[in-house]
């Protein structure tokens, strides 16, 4: 399966915004994502982002 980092993107940003889950009419949470692959990389694009660990590439 191919990633689409930009869907990566968005649904980070919605969750590091606490951005609106449309399905749900509620925040965005980490555990919206059920895709393992997606989520993998929502969470190495989240780690990278808020910079929490620095020198660490992705596993995408």
């Amino acid at each position: 399966m191919n990633i689409n980092n930009v869907v990566v993107r968005i649904l980070a940003e919605r969750i590091l915004n606490k951005g609106l889950n449309p399905l749900k009419n509620r925040p965005f949470e980490l555990d919206d994502v059920t895709n393992t692959q997606y989520r993998k990389a929502v969470e190495d694009y989240i780690i990278i982002e808020s910079e929490i660990v620095e020198g660490v590439e992705p596993t995408v």
